[in-house]
């Protein structure tokens, strides 16, 4: 798969989203769309709110928000055990240059950049 209307490119398997060269754990495929929207919108507003915590410096604030972000990317699917049940680890944060989707991410239009 290619980069749709200029998102992020995603790996054929649908498991990965490259960002600046690096595999990124897409959101679980099987979550019904409502809700999968659901918790992007409170993943958006807890990222919003972690930061105007970190900019007012209230640490508790920051804390609370992030709990809020992990539990939001778990209930995604982002992060925590991995959706797919193939056996296949979860490579997150692996360069996509590297390792089993090198081929594949060289092919690209937006391939391997420095």
């Amino acid at each position: 798969m290619t980069a749709a209307a200029g998102g992020p490119l995603r790996t054929p398997d649908g498991r990965y989203l490259v960002v600046r060269g690096r595999l990124w754990r897409a959101a679980d495929p099987r979550l019904p769309a409502g809700e999968r929207d659901r918790l992007t919108r409170e993943l958006m507003a807890a990222r919003r709110d972690k930061g105007a915590a970190v900019r007012a410096g209230d640490d508790a604030a920051r804390e609370a928000a992030r709990r809020r972000v992990d539990a939001a990317k778990h209930a995604l699917g982002e992060r925590g055990p991995v959706w797919w049940d193939d056996g296949a680890p979860d490579l997150t944060r692996h360069l996509a240059r590297t390792g089993p989707y090198a081929q594949w991410y060289a092919a690209q239009e937006d391939g391997p950049q420095a």
